[in-house]
Order: structure tokens, then C-alpha cells, then sequence
């Protein structure tokens, strides 16, 4: 069982940044690994995702542009940074991962985002 830790969620008013990070207890060596969130109202949505070998990155269409999402140098851990943030990105924010495509069997607890107008 992998075990993923996030941190960095909490309150910031709009137009401010949050950078969230994830790491995953070692050994363990993913296929790719992906933040969703779950915002009030909508269903769970995937917000990015980094493809472990190459750094390949996909964004979903709210986050292109405001968030970046990179892998830490040294361990199995990434990095959300998230830019330019609403009220609509207010939510539980998610980290998951897996070792083959599509798949993500192991996440994380979940950590709050809160964005006041």
C-alpha cells in the first residue's frame, strides 16, 4: 500500500496562489501522479496530472495557465502551484497516483482549499 501525504491547502482570498505538494512514501516508483479535486456541487475532476519518466504534464481546461504542476528533484513527491485562484476553485483537493496508465489506486487524504471573493 502506498501511502500519500499532502500539505499546503488553505484559506487565501481570489486573485492569490496556494502551492500544494504530495509525496509518496519510498520505495515506489509511479507511472504518473495526478491532483483531482472535489468541489461543491460537481463531481470529483481531475486538475492535473505528470507523467513520472519524461515529466509529461496535462492540465485541465480551468487550471492551463494558472496552475503548474512539477516533480520534486530528489524524491517521489510533486508540486502544485496554483496562481490567479476564485471562489470556484474552492474544494477538496486530492493527490493520486499509479503505476500504470489510467489508473490510480493510492491517494492521499485530501487537503482544503478555501478562496474568499
Amino acid at each position: 500500500q502506498v501511502q500519500l501525504t499532502e500539505s499546503g491547502g488553505g484559506s487565501v482570498q481570489a486573485g492569490g496562489s496556494l502551492r500544494l505538494s504530495c509525496a509518496a512514501d519510498d520505495p515506489f516508483s509511479p507511472y504518473v501522479m495526478a491532483w483531482f479535486r472535489q468541489v461543491p456541487g460537481k463531481e470529483r475532476e481531475m486538475v492535473a496530472s505528470i507523467r513520472w519518466n519524461g515529466g509529461y504534464t496535462w492540465y485541465n481546461h480551468f487550471a492551463e495557465g494558472r496552475f503548474n504542476l512539477f516533480k520534486d528533484a530528489g524524491k517521489v513527491a510533486v508540486f502544485l502551484e496554483m496562481n490567479s485562484l476564485t471562489p470556484e476553485d474552492t474544494g477538496v483537493y486530492y493527490c493520486a497516483t499509479g503505476r500504470v496508465p489510467g489508473k490510480y489506486p493510492y491517494w492521499g487524504q485530501g487537503t482544503q482549499v478555501i478562496v474568499s471573493s
